[in-house]
């Protein structure tokens, strides 16, 4: 029985959809649904029938225990533990722009790292035309000394005889 007024307060607590619609319930109710730390770390001590011991807010208040990890405060206006649905559509914005902002700065990274490597492209690739070239000088070079060593074993050959 005790169960039953309590769901029916609970119950009456509520707001109605019309008043939900309405931005300013909305606002209230955003206010109202905030808990401080302390309510939320509140642990009812549960009794026989799902009812703990009266809060420090009143006689009048009752906690009754939803879930594992749910508590609903019943009587002077508080609310359930669990997110109200404008909690819950603040929650999901919040979280929207924080990946939208996670996003940018990923593409933000990305177009550094795509920088930093056509530097690093260009960078090798002037390296490695110079080493071509350089290639290039030292074989010409070789093959003129290879030339040069075979003229002069040739002159020392005819020298000989």
């Amino acid at each position: 029985m005790q169960e039953q007024a309590t769901s029916s307060l609970a119950a009456s607590s509520l707001p109605s959809s019309s008043e939900r619609s309405s931005s300013s319930a909305l606002q209230a109710e955003i206010k109202e649904g905030m808990e401080s730390d302390e309510e939320i770390r509140r642990v009812p001590e549960i009794g026989g029938g799902g009812l703990a011991a009266p809060s420090a807010s009143g006689p009048e208040a009752a906690l009754v225990v939803v879930g594992p990890d749910r508590v609903q405060a019943l009587a002077d206006g508080q609310r359930k533990r669990g997110r109200s649905p404008a909690d819950k559509e603040n929650k999901r914005l919040k979280r929207l722009l924080r990946n939208r902002v996670s996003a940018q700065q990923a593409r933000e990274r990305k177009k550094a790292y795509l920088n930093e490597l056509e530097v690093r492209v260009k960078d090798l690739e002037r390296k490695n035309s110079e080493l071509e070239e350089r290639l290039s000088t030292l074989q010409n070079e070789n093959q003129m000394l290879r030339h040069n060593i075979k003229e002069h074993h040739s002159k020392q050959e005819r020298r000989r005889q």
